[in-house]
């Protein structure tokens, strides 16, 4: 019943439309009173011509309207229209009052023409179907009630429409895939569609990282070998006289955040030739053949700027050793491989393009990457040692402003282990905590503050006075007696009851110099002192009074003394190593693990055990023959709830000979034994 007028008069529920045959004028009929939608006329003649401009925007509009069958016949006059609930319809079926209904639109709509007694006439009105129940036939065929189904028709420019709607899409891509521009580079790659095969590197042609070798410190080493790479690439001529060739790449290993990245950017800044930079995840797609065409086209643009640069960042996304892993590995990164290996020094032979790449993880890479004649050089980036990170430090704050009391050279003792990355965000954070508390410069207290953050995490709720502080003390106190008394170890730094992290208290050490090489003395020692924390609180309060505190201590220990027997060769089972340690693949560590016969697994287990309970008794001696020096530690530390290195070492004095301690050169008895 609704036609496409409908949707600009939502007023008219029903509109008739007359035959367009024999007709060039329509007319609009309602039964209601034009009152209820003012400014709308109806009875309105409109022209062929009109019809079709309103029936042509409602298809503009997006509505693909299918022409229903007839939903009425002419009326007379006596006969009018109207919509009626289902419900209401039954009512009048049941009394005999429906005298014919025509069903359209599947049985949903329902065209009726009812007796109505209170008027005394007959009308035909529209009623929205919930389906076509079966109950509803039944009872028309029991009322004798002539009923009739209308199919729907269907108009061949709707048909049309709807079917240029669902292929536009398709129609679209393909011919976006036809009308793409290819390019002129040889190889076929960058022709793929969208540009997959395009590289994404970015290029300078003359770079501006902003970055020198001025600008790098604590890895001299490495910038030696790095500078002799800027020198060729500036002066040619100096090692052509002699024979020598430029190396076709170089390798950058180390730890994250040893500056493996700003030493490429300084080769950049310090050469002053072309230079391309991306990362290995960026070859690497999910359809196959897109990886070795970014190679192509990348190297086709670093021969057309030779001599250039390209620093491959994370190598190791593309370079992983082909042929390993579940199913024989993954086809699309190996196809990338061997087109990086090819155009890194394949048929085609000298290109003047230098290759930089950088990695934390050597262990995975193809050997046929790694060898001469691809990656000439391999640098180590390592960790800075104390005279490297004082270096690094004053990089770092030259732009900031320190306060007199700010020693850089004890900064670089305080952090052993910290990286370039560390020790830059280590001065941010003082700088932070600096500008947080209303200082115009950088006190050695927001130093020490961020170490502590870097380290332990963020400090928390001080504890309230009671039984656990006074636990935590004891237990804090433990561990730095312990340490002291046992040679070999590092000396106390402080002794701290804020909590930091997931640790109600610390116990600071920090090394006399960096230690490169542990001795079994050492480590030894190391886990006395790990098991101090544990020893105080069994020895004062008693067995059934030991904490959960020392958790963290318990697995710091244990590990310690598993690599003792099992990597480092430091007990009576002899010089043996595992795989299981030293491997990175998992698979490799259950091999190994796998292959281990029990005896030698239940050796392993008793002298690591030995080791511990030898420890665990030192410590719990040391915890009753300084009993009294530990308790005035204690009161003290409750008092101020830090403690620092010199402050703890005079109380202890006090008590007990230090230098007699830490002067014993030799091994404990019990560790001899094992």
């Amino acid at each position: 019943m609704s036609s496409a007028l409908s949707l600009f008069q939502p007023c008219l529920p029903i509109c008739t439309i007359h035959d367009l045959k024999n007709n060039n004028s329509h007319a609009f009929r309602t039964p209601y009173n034009t009152n209820r939608c003012p400014g709308l006329q109806f009875n309105t003649k409109l022209s062929r011509k009109d019809l079709l401009n309103t029936v042509g925007l409602t298809f503009l509009g997006g509505a693909i309207v299918q022409q229903p069958a007839r939903a009425e016949v002419e009326s007379t006059n006596d006969v009018t229209s109207n919509r009626m609930s289902y419900s209401r319809f039954l009512q009048y079926l049941d009394a005999g009052a429906v005298k014919k209904v025509d069903l359209f639109e599947n049985g949903t709509v329902a065209i009726a023409e009812i007796m109505i007694p209170e008027l005394n006439k007959s009308q035909r009105v529209k009623i929205q179907l919930p389906g076509l129940p079966q109950e509803l036939l039944k009872k028309l065929k029991e009322k004798d009630v002539d009923f009739a189904a209308h199919p729907r028709e269907m108009n061949v420019l709707s048909v049309f429409l709807d079917l240029l709607g669902n292929l536009a899409f398709p129609l679209l891509l393909i011919g976006s895939l036809l009308l793409r521009t290819p390019t002129n580079s040889p190889g076929g790659g960058p022709n793929l569609p969208f540009g997959l095969g395009r590289s994404r590197a970015k290029f300078e042609m003359e770079p501006n990282t902003g970055v020198t070798f001025d600008d790098v410190a604590g890895v001299e080493e490495a910038k030696q070998d790095l500078q002799e790479i800027v020198e060729f690439l500036k002066i040619p001529e100096k090692f052509a006289a002699v024979g020598a060739k430029i190396p076709k790449g170089v390798l950058l290993i180390g730890p994250p955040g040893t500056g493996k990245t700003l030493l490429a950017k300084a080769i950049a800044g310090e050469a002053g030739v072309p230079f391309f930079s991306l990362s290995g995840s960026e070859f690497v797609e999910m359809f196959v053949g897109v990886g070795a065409s970014r190679v192509r086209d990348l190297f086709n643009k670093a021969k057309m700027n030779s001599p250039c640069l390209v620093f491959i960042d994370e190598i190791d996304a593309v370079g992983r050793q082909r042929g390993t892993g579940i199913g024989g590995g993954n086809d699309e990164r190996e196809q990338t491989l061997n087109q990086l290996l090819t155009e890194i020094d394949g048929f085609s032979g000298d290109s003047g393009v230098i290759v930089i790449a950088a990695t934390n993880r050597p262990e995975i890479l193809d050997p046929a990457l790694l060898r001469p004649g691809r990656f000439d050089r391999q640098v180590t980036v390592g960790l800075p040692d104390v005279r490297g990170r004082e270096d690094i430090l004053k990089v770092h704050s030259n732009n900031k402003r320190l306060d007199k009391d700010v020693s850089l050279t004890v900064i670089a003792m305080r952090t052993p282990g910290f990286s370039g990355a560390d020790l830059a965000n280590l001065m941010n954070e003082a700088a932070i905590l600096a500008g947080r508390r209303g200082k115009d410069r950088i006190t050695s207290k927001e130093v020490d503050d961020s170490i502590d953050r870097i380290v332990a995490g963020l400090e928390g709720t001080k504890m309230a006075d009671g039984k656990s502080k006074i636990l935590v003390a004891y237990h804090e106190i433990g561990h730095a007696v312990c340490s002291t008394l046992t040679t070999g170890h590092d000396p106390v730094q402080k002794v701290t009851l804020i909590p930091r992290g997931r640790a109600h208290g610390l116990t600071w050490f920090v090394p006399n110099e960096d230690l490169t090489l542990l001795s079994k003395q050492q480590l030894f020692a190391r886990i006395v002192g790990g098991l101090g924390g544990r020893a105080a609180e069994e020895v004062i309060f008693g067995e059934s009074e030991i904490t959960t505190g020392a958790a963290d201590d318990l697995q710091q220990i244990t590990r310690i003394a598993r690599q003792m027997v099992t990597m480092y060769g430091m007990s009576e089972i002899g010089p043996w190593a595992l795989t299981e340690e030293q491997s990175s693949d998992v698979v490799l560590r259950m091999l190994s693990r796998n292959s281990m016969s029990e005896k030698l697994a239940k050796d392993i287990d008793t002298t690591i055990r030995s080791i511990v309970e030898s420890a665990y008794q030192i410590a719990r001696n040391h915890i009753r023959c300084n009993r009294e020096a530990i308790d005035k530690l204690v009161q003290v530390l409750l008092d101020k709830e830090t403690l620092t290195g010199d402050e703890f070492r005079a109380i202890l004095t006090e008590f007990s000979d230090i230098s007699s301690h830490r002067a014993y050169r030799s091994l404990p008895r019990e560790m001899n034994k094992v």
